[in-house]
């Protein structure tokens, strides 16, 4: 199937992106004349972008509130929350499928590094370490990201369980 193209940014619709600025408006309708419908307070909060008119995009967030943005106060840079089912938090591991090396508790925002088919390597509080895509909301299930040239290397030393971290 065709994917859809925004009018204003020929990027893909719906994407993910995030938000600059610890204090950003979204609005009812796309011009500032419109009411603020929330005001969201913490920066590198994920949003997606699901249509386009003028300097607007429309987004919903992690809680499916809708509304309409300032091209402004977003930016590509890509961060996700943890959307674990468990009350005990997500499993960071040191590779995937490797040893756990600490837990991230609910709705916590982190910085996506890299993405593989099911596991994402994030930043969180200057810590770094792998967790299972399906616990992150702010990433597509089929999305892969920033993949070096070598990841290939590095999932045979990981298949053959050389125990270092790359």
């Amino acid at each position: 199937s065709a994917e859809t193209l925004g009018n204003e940014t020929g990027l893909k619709i719906p994407r993910f992106v995030s938000l600059k600025f610890d204090n950003s408006n979204l609005r009812v309708g796309p011009d500032e004349n419109y009411p603020i419908k929330l005001r969201y307070i913490v920066a590198n909060t994920p949003v997606e972008i699901i249509d386009e008119y003028k300097n607007w995009r429309k987004i919903i967030d992690y809680e499916e509130n809708e509304g309409w943005i300032h091209k402004s106060l977003i930016k590509s840079k890509r961060f996700a929350i943890t959307n674990t089912p468990y009350e005990n938090g997500l499993q960071v591991f040191n590779k995937p499928k490797g040893n756990n090396i600490g837990k991230i508790g609910k709705k916590n925002i982190l910085e996506i590094k890299t993405c593989l088919i099911n596991w994402c390597k994030i930043e969180y509080k200057k810590n770094r370490g792998w967790v299972n895509k399906s616990y992150l909301w702010g990433i597509y299930d089929s999305e892969i990201i920033n993949i070096p040239f070598y990841q290939t290397i590095i999932n045979l030393i990981w298949k053959i369980n050389v125990n270092f971290l790359i």
